[in-house]
C-alpha cells in the first residue's frame, strides 16, 4: 500500500472516530487506553554511567520481548498485576532490537536468538534469556547494550496470552508454509501453502522449534514472517478503515503490553502515525558462528565481527546499508 493511501486511511479513521466522539467521550477514550498501559518502574538502567550515551539524530531503539513462563497466569499487561516479573519465574522466548530510523520510514527488526552465549554484567557468561530471569528488563537491556553498544530508548512486553489476544483482534493474519512439516510437540501438521492464522495457532506456529530444519532459527524466522504479517494487516484498508477493528485492536494491545514507564500514550500514537509512512520494513536475525554445549546447556554463539558491524551501524542509523552490503534481510514471504 503506497504512503499516502495509509496516511489517509489513518486519518479519515480518526476523523470517523472523532466525529462519532464529543470532545469529553473522546477524552475518556484516551484516557480509558492510557489507564489501560501498564508500565515497570525501572524497566530501563538507571546507571548512566553503566551506559552507551544517548545520541541525538541517530533514530530510535526499541527492545521488544516476548516473554515466556511455566505459568498458564498472564504476565504482561492489565491482568499480570503482581506478576509483571518475578526472578527465576520468567524467560525470554522473543528478543528483537526494534531500530527506528531518524527519518521514520525505515524499520529494522534484530532477533538475537534467545540461547546465544553472551556476557551478562555482573553474572559473566550465560545465556542472553538468563538475564530477564535473573535480573529483569533493566539486566536484559544491560546485558543487549553491553553486547551492542546500542541505547535502548523504550522497552515493550508481551506474552504468550497477550500475542494471541492482539492477533484475534485484527481478524487473524496468513502466512506461508515452504514445505509440509509436523510439530510433534503441539501434534499441529502445517501443510504446505497459505495458512489462516488466529490466536491459537499463530502461537503454535511461532512457538514450534522441533522438525525445523534449521531450529531455534527457523523459528525465529517464523516469528519475524508472523510479525509483518501483522504488520500488513494492522496498515491495511481492511483494519484502518474500520472504527470498530481499530479501537478493538487499540484496546487489546494496550492490555496486553507492558512498557518502560517513559512510553506516553503521544509516543505510542506517534509511532501508529509514522509507521503510515514507512518505507522499509527489514527482518535481520544477529549472525550465528556456531552452536554448542556449555555443561548441560546447549547454546548459540554469536559471530561477533559481524555482531559489531550490524551494532555500528544500527548506532550510525545506517542500518539499511548493513542489510544491503549483506546481501539483505531475511526473507518472510514464505517460510520452513
Amino acid at each position: 500500500m503506497h504512503r499516502a493511501l495509509r496516511l489517509l486511511l489513518i486519518t479519515g479513521t480518526a476523523g470517523v472516530l472523532m466525529g462519532a466522539c464529543t470532545a469529553g467521550t473522546l477524552y475518556a477514550f484516551q484516557s480509558s487506553l492510557d489507564s489501560d498501559i501498564v508500565r515497570i518502574p525501572d524497566a530501563l538502567p538507571t546507571l548512566e554511567a553503566d551506559r552507551p550515551p544517548p545520541e541525538a539524530g541517530v533514530g530510535e531503539n526499541w527492545l521488544l520481548v516476548g516473554t515466556d513462563t511455566r505459568s498458564t497466569g498472564t504476565t504482561t499487561g492489565k491482568d499480570a498485576a503482581a506478576r509483571l516479573w518475578r526472578p527465576g519465574q520468567q524467560r525470554t522466548d522473543t528478543i528483537m532490537l526494534v531500530h527506528l530510523s531518524e527519518s521514520r520510514n525505515r524499520v529494522c527488526v534484530i532477533s538475537i536468538p534467545r540461547d546465544s552465549w553472551v556476557s551478562v554484567p555482573g553474572r559473566g557468561k550465560a545465556k542472553i534469556n538468563a538475564a530477564f530471569s535473573w535480573g529483569g528488563p533493566a539486566l536484559l537491556i544491560k546485558t543487549v547494550e553491553k553486547l551492542t553498544g546500542v541505547r535502548i530508548d523504550h522497552y515493550a512486553a508481551i506474552d504468550f496470552q497477550g500475542f494471541s489476544a492482539a492477533t484475534d483482534a485484527i481478524g487473524g493474519v496468513d502466512v506461508e508454509v515452504a514445505q509440509t512439516v509436523r510439530d510433534p510437540l503441539s501434534g499441529v501438521t502445517w501443510q504446505a501453502g497459505r495458512q489462516h492464522l488466529d490466536g491459537e495457532k499463530a502461537l503454535q506456529f511461532v512457538r514450534q522449534r522441533v522438525n525445523l530444519p534449521g531450529g531455534d532459527l527457523d523459528r525465529i524466522k517464523r516469528q519475524q514472517a508472523l510479525l509483518d504479517s501483522i504488520a500488513d494487516k494492522v496498515l491495511s484498508a481492511e483494519t484502518l478503515a474500520n472504527p470498530v477493528k481499530v479501537n478493538d485492536l487499540l484496546r487489546s494491545l494496550t492490555k496486553t503490553i507492558s512498557v518502560d514507564s517513559g512510553v506516553t500514550p503521544g509516543i505510542l500514537r506517534s509511532r501508529v502515525f509514522e509507521l503510515a509512512g514507512l518505507d522499509t520494513l527489514d527482518y535481520v536475525t544477529m549472525s550465528v558462528k556456531g552452536t554448542g554445549m556449555r555443561g548441560p546447556q546447549s547454546v548459540v554463539y554469536l559471530d561477533m565481527p559481524r555482531v559489531r558491524d550490524l551494532s555500528r551501524a544500527i548506532q550510525d542509523d545506517r542500518v539499511d546499508d548493513y542489510v544491503r552490503e549483506n546481501d539483505g534481510g531475511n526473507a518472510v514471504d514464505q517460510v520452513r
